[in-house]
C-alpha cells in the first residue's frame, strides 16, 4: 500500500463563538516535505485555525488528520517568565521525552540563544522569547510543524536563521505551515493560501 503524501489533512472543519462563525468548511491537505502558508486579514480566524488543528481547540463540525509528529508554535509565547531558557530546554526534555538536548542545542545557538541560557524568560526581550517559544516548537524533531506569526520581533539576522531552519525541515522531508497576515518572500513557499470568509482557498498568482 502507498503512503499517502500529505502529513496534516483539515476536512470541513467548522468552528463559531456564539453566533460569530469563524471557519466555514475549511478543506486543504500539507504535503509531506512542503512549506504551505496560510495568510489572512487580522481577525479572519488564522489563530482560531491553528490552535483547532493543533487540538488545543475543538471544532464544531470536522476532522483533522495527523500522519506524524506535531510541533506547535502559538501566537501565544508559552514560556515561564520564572525559568531560564535552560531550565524550558530540561523541562520540555521531560515533555518529549528525549533522551538528549542535541537538537535544542543546535537551534539555540543558531538562533542567537546560547548567551542566555541562565537568563530567565520573564526579562528576556519579545524577540527572544519568540526564538525561545520556536526552540521549543522544534526541539523534538517534529514531522509537522504549525507556526502562527513565528518570526514576530526577529531582526534580519535570525528571521534569515528562521528561513534556513524551515527550508531545512522541508528538505528532510518534514512539513511547515506557517500562518500570518501577510507573506514576506512569497518565493520561499511552495504552496501559499488565503484564509478568507472562513474558507482556506488559493492565492492566486503565487502558488508554485
Amino acid at each position: 500500500m502507498s503512503t499517502p503524501d500529505f502529513t496534516l489533512r483539515a476536512v470541513d472543519l467548522h468552528k463559531a463563538f456564539g453566533t460569530r462563525q469563524v471557519l466555514r468548511g475549511v478543506d486543504f491537505s500539507l504535503k509531506r516535505g512542503e512549506i504551505m502558508g496560510i495568510i489572512g486579514e487580522n481577525g479572519a480566524g488564522k489563530t482560531t485555525l491553528l490552535r483547532v488543528l493543533s487540538g488545543e481547540l475543538k471544532a464544531d463540525r470536522g476532522a483533522v488528520v495527523h500522519r506524524d509528529r506535531l510541533g506547535y508554535c502559538p501566537q501565544r509565547i508559552v514560556v515561564n517568565d520564572e525559568l531560564t531558557v535552560e531550565q524550558h530546554l530540561r523541562y520540555f526534555q521531560c515533555a518529549y521525552r528525549l533522551t538528549s538536548l542535541e537538537r535544542a542545542q543546535e537551534l539555540v545557538e543558531r538562533l542567537d540563544l546560547a548567551r542566555y541560557r541562565r537568563t530567565k524568560a520573564g526579562v528576556l526581550s519579545g524577540g527572544t522569547r519568540q526564538k525561545l517559544n520556536l526552540v521549543l516548537a522544534l526541539m523534538h524533531d517534529p514531522g509537522v510543524v504549525l507556526m502562527d506569526e513565528p518570526y514576530q520581533g526577529f531582526d534580519w539576522d535570525n528571521y534569515l536563521a528562521f528561513w534556513s531552519i524551515t527550508k531545512e525541515l522541508r528538505d528532510r522531508g518534514q512539513s511547515v505551515l506557517v500562518i500570518s497576515h501577510i507573506a514576506h518572500d512569497v518565493e520561499r513557499f511552495d504552496r501559499l493560501h488565503r484564509l478568507r470568509g472562513g474558507q482556506v482557498v488559493e492565492e492566486a498568482g503565487v502558488t508554485t
